[in-house]
């Protein structure tokens, strides 16, 4: 029997991984070993952990690692702590492979601590750009860090051996959230409602905003800029809370502001995955700058306004409207997003991120690939360029 360590650090990652999860639950050849860090023990965040253990999955590890600050400091120093606290959990228990997935901090500091311990490293969503943000590094970093690559697109898999992966080592999966959509039942209006205490008179804004790490621009600013645009629409708005990276923290007390002037605007901190998928469902349109709105939105044919470079460099839909971070342009992108006829013309279209069977193909993948040092052993494969001249 293999053991599988998966990573999860927040109600995000959890809500891709879940397929994934299960058909490694069901597994008689596997063993599910979950290491839970970051925002899912953070009550600041929901201590989302008690969502996992509702679902019927046993905690492996638990890893602290967060500090309560999201300066640059701050989040460097969780960094180090997040590698120290995964090397006494590896010390403990070594898996047969390690599952990370995309591109957060604390995902890299799991997968730098695994490297002297010579365990394989499995990682999800590897080769895609988010050029706002300093995702992009992380996700490379964690790229050379890895022994097996899952990428979501044709795309991804091209940049993965352009960064001198060998081809063996990267399979084209698709993205393993949009299997949730075959397995999970939505929620209807009026249980949504009554879960998550929503008042919807109306399909609402879905508003989710993150900070741009990489980006000169103000938080504050982009923020003002997008509170200020939503009132110009006489629909209800329902946001959720950005996730712990630097000036996180400006962007909740910003909406907590908002919402005591706003009476038909609402947070809700942890949706869960059926919750999001079911409010995406209902929605108006998606506005902010989440890879939600990338990947799933299509699948639910969901119209999308995405605001400023935090998810530049991903592949698109034709649901996506990508606008600035002015007022003035939010307000014209949610008015063509709203118009009837902007959703009929991406209606009935493939989504580009995969057909929804990706946690199969990875699962097998785990099941039937060699562990063995050639495994561990990476060659970097160069690529022909054109030689550059020297002055």
């Amino acid at each position: 029997m293999r053991t599988i360590g998966v990573i999860t650090t927040s109600r995000a990652d959890y809500g891709i991984y879940l397929p994934i999860l299960r058909k490694i639950q069901a597994d008689p050849e596997l063993e599910l070993h979950l290491m839970v860090t970051g925002m899912h023990l953070s009550p600041e965040f929901g201590s989302t952990v008690t969502t996992i253990e509702g679902d019927g999955f046993e905690i492996g590890e638990r890893v602290e690692m967060l500090l309560s600050s999201d300066t640059p400091e701050g989040i460097a120093k969780s960094m180090g702590l997040g590698t120290i606290g995964f090397a006494q959990a590896y010390a403990r228990f070594r898996p047969d492979i390690l599952v990370v997935l995309g591109d957060r901090f604390e995902m890299h500091a799991a997968a730098l601590a695994a490297l002297p311990f010579k365990i394989p490293v499995a990682h999800i969503h590897g080769g895609e750009l988010t050029q706002g943000a300093m995702d992009d590094a992380l996700r490379h970093s964690i790229t050379k860090l890895s022994h097996l690559h899952f990428a979501a697109t044709e795309d991804s898999r091209t940049r993965l051996l352009q960064m001198g992966e060998e081809p063996w080592r990267v399979v084209v999966s698709g993205a393993p959230s949009l299997d949730n959509l075959h397995s999970i039942k939505l929620l209807d209006r009026r249980d949504l409602e009554d879960k998550f205490d929503l008042h919807l008179d109306s399909n609402p804004l879905l508003v989710t905003y993150h900070p741009v790490t990489l980006e000169h621009a103000d938080t504050a600013w982009q923020v003002k800029e997008l509170l200020e645009a939503l009132p110009e629409f006489n629909l209800p708005v329902v946001f959720t809370a950005p996730n712990a990276d630097t000036n996180g923290r400006v962007i909740t007390r910003m909406i907590e502001e908002f919402l005591g002037s706003n009476p038909t605007a609402q947070m809700v901190k942890n949706f869960g995955t059926q919750g999001y998928f079911s409010l995406m469902e209902y929605a108006a349109a998606m506005v902010g700058n989440s890879s939600s709105g990338i990947i799933e939105a299509p699948s639910l044919r969901l119209p999308v306004v995405n605001i400023g470079t935090r998810q530049q460099g991903r592949m698109r839909g034709k649901n996506v409207i990508d606008v600035g971070y002015g007022r003035n342009e939010i307000i014209e992108g949610i008015k063509k997003a709203i118009a009837p006829e902007f959703r009929e013309n991406f209606c009935g279209l493939p989504n580009p991120y995969g057909d929804g069977h990706a946690s199969a193909r990875i699962v097998n993948h785990f099941k039937g690939v060699s562990l063995d040092h050639s495994l561990i052993n990476k060659r970097f494969v160069d690529m022909p360029v054109q030689s550059a001249q020297i002055a």
